[in-house]
Order: C-alpha cells, then structure tokens, then sequence
C-alpha cells in the first residue's frame, strides 16, 4: 500500500500551550496566510527549505546549512509521536497538528488524524481556518478539538494583515459550530493592529452568540521571539517595533470576554 506523505518542520515534545494536558505538536509545512505577526515564517513556503544558520563562538562567526522541512510517512510521524503517548495519557493530553495550515496537506493531515485516532490518541487541529469548505468536511470527524484562530473582524483589514480573506475563514468557523465541534477560540493580542477598540468590540459582538458552540477564548499576546527567524529566512519583520501588549492590558481583555460568559486563558 502506498504511503501518504507530508512535509513536517518540527515536533516538539512536552507541549504545555497547545490544548489541554502535556502534547506533541506536529508541525506541518505550507501556510496560505503571510501574517506580519507570523512566529513560524519558516512555516510558510510548503516545499523543504535549505537556510544558513549562524552561530559565535568567542569572536568568530561560523555558518552552516540548516535543513527545514523535510518529507515524512504517516507511520514515520506515529513512530516519533508514540513515544511520548504514556505521558499524554497521563495528563488528559494528546497530539496536536500545527503549521503554517495543516489544512494546506489536507490528505496527509487526514491520514494523520486516522493514525492516531485508531490509537485512541485525543487529536487537536490548530487551524487559521482557511481552507475550502470540502477539506473541513474530510477532516471533521478525525479532529477532537479545534484552536480555531480569529485575528481581525474586518475584512479589508484582514487581507492586508495576513493576505487573505476571512470570509471563508468565517463560513468554515459556522461549518464546525454547526457540527458541534469542540472548538477554543484564539485571539493574537498585537497593540493597535489587532487590539484596537473597533476589533475587540467586533469580535465580542461575535462571539457573543457561541458560548453553547465555543469551548474557551484563549488570548495569545504578541511576542517577539521570531526575530532571529525572520533574519535566517531573510524575510521581512514588520513588526519588529512593535510592543508586547502589557499585563494590565491583558487582564482588561480577559475581563471584558470572562463578562461575556467565558473562559478566558492567557497564552493558550
């Protein structure tokens, strides 16, 4: 029988942010969004990439090649991912597949969700949500939790932030609502682009209506570890001079959406 393949750039063990209990996240490679606040840049080109990393040592400077991304099996994955089942059971974790959009290898994602499914392995999606609606369907029964993303409520302004639409974004959002999914909604926090005034009320006059559909809102402050990546992968920062939103304001947004009826986390 042949073998479903994907590009993966990273796994990443003992995952305390990505859905409930201790995870691994699989990373999968392809993005369709180019989001300036993006923190996995190396995310959004699907095809394995061959970058130069660059390290000192006292006062030289040595660069090497760095591989990222690279083809892998389903049973490749299960194999990396098994490992580490005993401590998800343990903690009510499981696996989570991320990206870029995991939803950009829809078949491998599939096979994926099949694989650990059949394992009894609890399976989150972490998704942008931008996807055709029939990939959403393929999926829907493999996924036990989705960290479903809403950034900005304005359309226009969404195209500019991230080069996409989020009208599919919103119709695929109805799709798994309407289905009964198990969904956390997660909000970046990125002073006065996607916390400003106007989006935040747009945003609680959504959400206001799916407290029976909508698990928790996770609120994920900006931060600025992807720098160093953006200067391996040669890509352009913009937002490096933009502030990491403070704890207070935090707390304010967290209180304005706990008033609405729900749970709220900081950081996921």
């Amino acid at each position: 029988m042949e073998q479903v393949t994907g590009v993966v750039f990273d796994i990443k063990r003992y995952a305390v942010h990505d859905g409930p209990g201790i995870r691994t996240t699989v990373f999968l490679k392809g993005c369709p969004a180019t989001c300036w606040w993006c923190h996995n840049p190396e995310s959004q080109t699907p095809e394995p990439q061959t970058v130069i990393r660059s390290y000192a040592i006292e006062d030289k400077i040595f660069e090497e090649p760095e591989e990222v991304g690279r083809p892998m099996t389903v049973e490749e994955v299960w194999h990396e991912v098994k490992k580490e089942t005993v401590f998800a059971e343990s903690s009510g974790g499981g696996v989570t597949f991320s990206g870029g959009e995991p939803l950009m290898q829809p078949d491998f994602l599939a096979a994926l969700l099949g694989k650990f499914g059949a394992h009894g392995v609890h399976r989150v999606l972490d998704t942008t949500g931008y996807a055709p609606p029939e990939i959403f369907d393929a999926i829907l029964p493999g996924v036990d939790l989705f960290l479903f993303d809403l950034k900005i409520m304005d359309d226009e302004m969404h195209q500019i932030y991230t080069g996409v639409s989020n009208k599919p974004i919103m119709r695929n959002l109805e799709k798994i609502l309407q289905a009964g999914s198990n969904i956390i909604l997660r909000f970046p926090v990125i002073p006065d682009h996607t916390d400003t005034r106007e989006n935040i009320d747009a945003i609680k006059r959504f959400v206001s209506d799916l407290k029976n559909g909508v698990k928790e809102i996770d609120l994920l402050p900006f931060h600025d570890i992807a720098r160093a990546k953006y200067r391996r992968f040669c890509n352009s920062d913009k937002f490096s001079a933009i502030r990491k939103p403070d704890t207070a304001r935090l707390d304010q947004l967290r209180t304005e959406f706990e008033s609405l009826g729900f749970e709220v986390k900081i950081g996921g």
